[in-house]
């Protein structure tokens, strides 16, 4: 038997595999305790981005006199999520490789009222020294064939403990009130379903997400149609942008 043998994960079968199934393959493989500790680690590294995106909401808030946050999602991958994030990727299951190669065992999703507080956020991320954005994808610039739009970054965060500094990657998702509307619909009206005529669904689920992405814009339009209104009622000389 090889040495990566005992973690091969082609044995089990993913859509049946429990939670349950994947600590005993940990205790079999002597990973449990180590496996509890990089959760541990996620778990930290998930509430250290939080805290950060809470204070900059509330920096925000206090100079925008408005939320961008309509409210902030936060969850760790289970066991048995993880166990077939390894399998799509044809890597052995251990706790190395759970570290190296995912990404979003940690995830935030952060709800926007408009898309400028997307990028806004983001570029604060951008200049702070104890952050690094280690991937970004813009859905919302370039959507997906199926229409979905969102912004999703992988962040590097560093947590502290009695001994060490360690950093750890957590992925964010950032999508305004309309985005996560027709996320969250079409999940649930596609997920492990056979549908017929599939071509006809995914095209009017296209179309749909092209009409919220108007009404997106549309309604950012109109915030600051309404701000410069008030702007220049007070006599304030209009805002520019930095």
């Amino acid at each position: 038997m090889g040495s990566d043998d005992k973690y091969d994960i082609g044995s089990y079968n993913v859509d049946n595999i429990t939670d349950e199934d994947v600590e005993r393959i940990l205790q079999i493989t002597d990973q449990a305790e180590e496996f509890e500790e990089l959760m541990m680690c996620f778990e930290c590294a998930m509430s250290q981005a939080r805290t950060k995106l809470e204070i900059l909401n509330k920096e925000m808030a206090l100079k925008n006199k408005r939320n961008p946050f309509e409210y902030i999602k936060s969850r760790l991958k289970s066991p048995r999520s993880i166990y077939g994030k390894l399998k799509g990727k044809g890597v052995p299951f251990t706790v190395e490789n759970i570290e190296n190669t995912i990404n979003d065992v940690a995830g935030i999703r952060v709800i926007c009222s408009f898309i400028d507080d997307i990028y806004n956020i983001r570029d604060s991320f951008d200049v702070q020294d104890d952050v690094e954005i280690v991937q970004e994808k813009d859905y919302i610039v370039s959507p997906k064939g199926n229409g979905y739009r969102s912004l999703h970054l992988i962040i590097r965060v560093p947590i502290y403990f009695s001994n060490e500094k360690k950093y750890m990657n957590v992925e964010v998702q950032f999508r305004t009130i309309a985005m996560d509307f027709w996320a969250s619909v079409e999940h649930k009206m596609k997920y492990k379903r056979e549908i017929r005529n599939a071509e006809i669904i995914v095209e009017e689920l296209r179309y749909s997400a092209d009409l919220i992405n108007q009404l997106d814009r549309r309604m950012l339009q109109i915030r600051e149609k309404i701000e410069l209104s008030e702007e220049e009622s007070s006599g304030q000389p209009p805002r520019t942008e930095e």
